[in-house]
């Protein structure tokens, strides 16, 4: 029996991860080897320290909402073809590695550090809109389930905690407000995100309904959805310059022809802005597209230009 072997897998033995005939050689090793055991004894007592410090609890609305994230970045993530060769050449690198039974805990914690980490940088691909006024009660809220108005200014709100829920109120209630910016983060349903979208649109002069609106642009995955955003914005490209930059950004980045098609009309009211001008004079020289490099020439051609 190597000793290395023993401090190579105190780790798995302490939590219970090692097959019953490595298991049965460990502890008989243990029990002869005097410097092994106190390895053993170390990284248990370390365990148990570590045991009893307080575990926070975590918000049930940030766990949900990282749930959604992670739902639609594995859904849309492409496996690579080498990943189990990967896997295997990492396998073999670590059995390899002599590590003492300290700083293989210590690398175990740090690989759950990096993983609650990547978590939180997901929640940031597309921001979470603040979603405030909602009661502590209703703080579990896993889901906007539909989003339906009932008349020009009434919507009739289903949504998920527990068990499904209703809530009904005008637009500009705070906490029908708060449901509906919930909503436009709902991964399962478009439609829920575009019925949202369009109701919250008569609440644009608010910021964090524009930051919602600005989000959904930049970020879903839908094209309806985000035409859907760039109609409820197109009042606030001239005095929103955080408009104005995703409206851009839009036409200059996004892959449905559509939405830069419409990105591109509500550009026209901006068009002598220095950035917009800009990239227009690229849009005409270089686009793929017929109509936008048309569209960016005659932009060009009834803009005075710049100095």
């Amino acid at each position: 029996m190597n000793c290395d072997w023993v401090k190579e897998n105190v780790v798995l033995y302490i939590y219970d991860e090692l097959a019953d005939e490595a298991k049965y050689t460990f502890e008989h090793h243990t029990q002869h080897c005097l410097a092994c055991r106190q390895e053993l004894e170390s990284v248990l007592a370390f365990k148990e320290s570590m045991a009893a410090l307080p575990v926070h609890d975590v918000s049930p609305n940030f766990l949900a909402s990282n749930r959604m994230k992670l739902q639609e970045a594995l859904e849309g993530t492409e496996q690579p073809r080498r990943l189990g060769r990967f896997f295997f050449d990492l396998a073999g690198w670590m059995q390899q590695i002599k590590l003492a039974p300290a700083l293989t805990v210590a690398l175990l914690m740090i690989g759950f550090a990096g993983g609650a980490l990547t978590t939180y940088r997901m929640t940031i691909v597309k921001p979470v809109v603040p979603v405030g006024n909602i009661p502590a009660s209703e703080a579990s809220i896993a889901g906007i389930e539909s989003v339906v108005p009932t008349d020009a200014n009434h919507v009739l709100i289903k949504y998920d905690t527990l068990h499904s829920q209703t809530a009904e109120g005008t637009t500009d209630d705070p906490r029908i407000q708060a449901l509906l910016l919930l909503a436009t983060q709902n991964l399962r349903n478009s439609g829920v995100r575009l019925d949202s979208i369009d109701l919250l649109k008569s609440q644009a002069q608010d910021n964090r309904v524009r930051d919602a609106l600005i989000a959904s642009l930049r970020y879903d995955k839908n094209p309806g959805v985000r035409l859907q955003a760039l109609d409820a914005l197109k009042s606030y490209i001239r005095d929103d310059v955080r408009v104005r930059d995703a409206v851009l950004d839009a036409l200059l980045h996004d892959d449905n022809s559509g939405v830069r098609s419409k990105a591109i009309g509500l550009l026209d009211q901006v068009r002598a802005d220095s950035s917009v001008h800009e990239a227009l004079r690229a849009l005409a020289r270089d686009d793929k597209d017929k109509f936008i490099r048309t569209q960016s020439r005659r932009y060009l051609e009834n803009t005075p230009e710049l100095d």
